[in-house]
């Protein structure tokens, strides 16, 4: 495993954040991903990677102590949103006496099935129970170990839809979104999976252009 020189990243060397980068080596993951997918098809090499960074992003969050956020690298966040999730967080597990799972986009497919749901007010906004999310969740160190062999199944083989191990876990432990969104999802913004709605997403990438 090789890691980056991070002299040239202003964002992180100018901030007091301990950070590591970490260039992925997907030869160390192959033998442990089902080449064939749960359609009985050949997985793509672009899948496969994909599948080995999510691996290892697992692995990694064997090291930490508290609330792991997985993210992906296509998403625009409110600069507020690590602040509110964690302040949520800390209310509503107080509140429902349980830990949860936060995704941090409000995503447009989500509406476009009647589920019932439950509503809740966060520390700045409103959140509200969710069934599905994409690969970018925030979730307690206690609720990956519950949850460790599912977790990992997500990246062992490639499943129909690719998330539904996460999908699986949220009939167990309740998953909650804000109203409106803190962050989008930039990869097919003309899709169900795109824009989420009541943000001028312009006027925030202007204001950090």
């Amino acid at each position: 495993m090789k890691e980056f020189n991070t002299s040239a990243i202003p964002i992180l060397k100018e901030s007091n954040l301990e950070y590591r980068l970490i260039n992925l080596d997907v030869d160390e993951f192959k033998s442990r991903i089902n080449q064939t997918n749960q359609k009985n098809e050949k997985s793509s090499t672009n899948q496969i990677s994909n599948m080995s960074n999510i691996y290892k992003s697992l692995e990694l969050s064997k090291s930490s102590e508290d609330l792991i956020y997985f993210v992906e690298d296509d998403y625009i966040h409110e600069n507020q949103s690590i602040s509110e999730m964690i302040f949520t967080y800390e209310r509503l597990a107080s509140l429902t006496k349980n830990e949860i799972v936060m995704c941090p986009t409000d995503y447009p497919y989500l509406y476009m099935k009647a589920d019932e749901t439950k509503i809740f007010l966060g520390e700045n906004y409103h959140w509200r129970k969710i069934n599905e999310t994409l690969c970018t969740f925030l979730m307690s160190k206690q609720t990956v170990e519950k949850h460790w062999n599912r977790l990992i199944s997500m990246c062992q083989q490639e499943h129909y839809p690719f998330e539904s191990p996460l999908h699986q876990i949220y009939k167990v432990e309740m998953c909650i979104s804000p109203v409106p969104s803190l962050a989008i999802h930039c990869t097919n913004i003309n899709s169900a999976f795109g824009l989420s709605p009541n943000k001028d997403w312009k006027k925030i990438w202007d204001e950090n252009e």
